[in-house]
């Protein structure tokens, strides 16, 4: 039939700080994917039914940082694929980097990102890269790429190393108050490293990457913001002193954001000496007290976002020796439980903050609500179930994932966007 599809949510509670209703237990009719009525007891007949007993629901998540991987390497994932991933792991959004072949660097290569995402259940945000081909020389043509819909601009896994092209870049999106996104490494400091420098690696025999080549990368990187006032986002950060950089950056007044990977929240390089390939990561996993201060930093509000990094390898490029390994692991579907695992007691405000909110506001997305009247783009999460990442149930077309077959709290229980239900 062409009469728009009804989703009745029984007993869910909101978490919405935006909203009149937050911390309310209650009933929500959605109806063609506008939120039709939120009572505390609709009896009528819908198509869909959840019944939502002990869940939250949340404006839909929005991931940062995530790899798809097409064109170019649509043996390790697609854009469908991704998507997939995407909404079994609770998200209705996802800013899609461009470390692909061709690189995002062009309104063209926008278009086809853009386009893949128009009629799914998941919406697709491409970022721009900052330098033609991310070669880190010259700038793309980012106003052009704005003007398609990046909402975002970065060189990915190739973070811009000269300090004058980044300067130049900072200004240039600043005249559209436009954002750039840093991945903090210093790539002339240890150009070798395969995991964090310290006693770990010492043990283990493997070639350092030192937080200072983070470090450096961030206090230079808040120099430059400072300098042309315009709008910087670091992703990744590992190390407890790039915490205290971008915190009193923050305090300045700043324009600085931030996020963090899942696989820095729950590992640190004492998990490494397994040579486990899914926890060669960029920037690599550091200390205890350097994940803890990250963990902390979530709770207290220093952290923006959570980032999954999704970053697919095929087999050939994960299973083989740590030396040889790409770096990166898939997350989409894990990044929900991983935080509810690593830093417990947070407030279901705070989840929806660190999922969706914050990015909404950093990236300009649009700002939903739950109200009557507005669209159901919604998260429906459970968290106290468990929920455990399979080689049957994994979306991603890659398995190199930190948490395969491991048990986690919390569970993404469904996604509504654009009036699908996706469960």
């Amino acid at each position: 039939s062409n009469q728009p599809m009804t989703i009745l949510l029984k007993q869910v509670t909101i978490a919405d700080p935006q909203s009149k209703h937050n911390g309310l237990t209650t009933d929500i009719l959605i109806d063609g994917g506008v939120i039709a009525s939120i009572e505390s007891n609709i009896s009528e007949k819908a198509d869909h039914t959840l019944a939502c007993h002990g869940a939250f629901v949340s404006t839909g998540w929005v991931d940062v940082f995530s790899n798809f991987c097409d064109p170019g390497f649509e043996f390790k994932e697609t854009l469908q694929s991704g998507m997939a991933a995407a909404a079994a792991g609770g998200y209705t959004r996802v800013l899609v980097m461009g470390d692909t072949k061709p690189v995002t660097d062009n309104k063209a290569q926008v278009a086809y990102i853009n386009a893949a995402g128009t009629n799914s259940n998941v919406t697709l945000h491409p970022i721009g890269a900052v330098t033609k081909k991310m070669e880190g020389q010259s700038l793309a043509e980012m106003y052009d790429m704005r003007a398609s819909h990046a909402v975002a601009f970065s060189d990915g896994m190739h973070p811009v190393q000269s300090p004058g092209v980044f300067l130049k870049a900072l200004q240039y999106v600043k005249a559209f108050d436009g954002i750039l996104i840093q991945i903090p490494i210093d790539k002339t400091i240890a150009a070798n490293g395969l995991m964090h420098e310290g006693i770990v690696s010492t043990q283990m025999g493997l070639p350092g990457l030192p937080a200072v080549a983070e470090e450096l990368m961030v206090k230079r990187d808040i120099d430059l913001l400072r300098y042309t006032g315009s709008k910087l986002h670091i992703t990744g950060v590992s190390s407890a002193t790039t915490i205290e950089l971008i915190r009193s950056a923050k305090k300045e007044g700043l324009a600085i954001s931030c996020s963090v990977t899942p696989t820095h929240l729950f590992y640190c390089d004492e998990d490494m000496t397994t040579y486990n390939t899914n926890l060669k990561v960029i920037p690599p996993v550091r200390t205890k007290a350097d994940r803890d201060a990250l963990r902390a930093a979530v709770v207290d509000g220093t952290i923006d976002c959570i980032a999954s990094h999704h970053a697919p390898q095929d087999w050939d490029h994960k299973v083989c020796e740590f030396e040889y390994a790409e770096f990166g692991n898939i997350g989409l579907q894990t990044t929900y439980s991983a935080l509810e695992q690593t830093v417990p007691g947070l407030q279901p405000e705070q989840i929806s903050n660190l999922l969706s909110g914050n990015a909404r506001q950093i990236f300009a997305l649009p700002t939903v609500s739950i109200e009557e009247g507005q669209a159901a783009e919604l998260t429906i999460f459970n968290r106290t179930e468990m929920t455990t990442l399979t080689p049957e149930n994994n979306k991603s077309k890659s398995s190199n994932s930190a948490f395969m077959n491991q048990s986690l709290t919390g569970k993404v229980i469904a996604t509504i966007n654009k009036g699908i239900l996706t469960n």
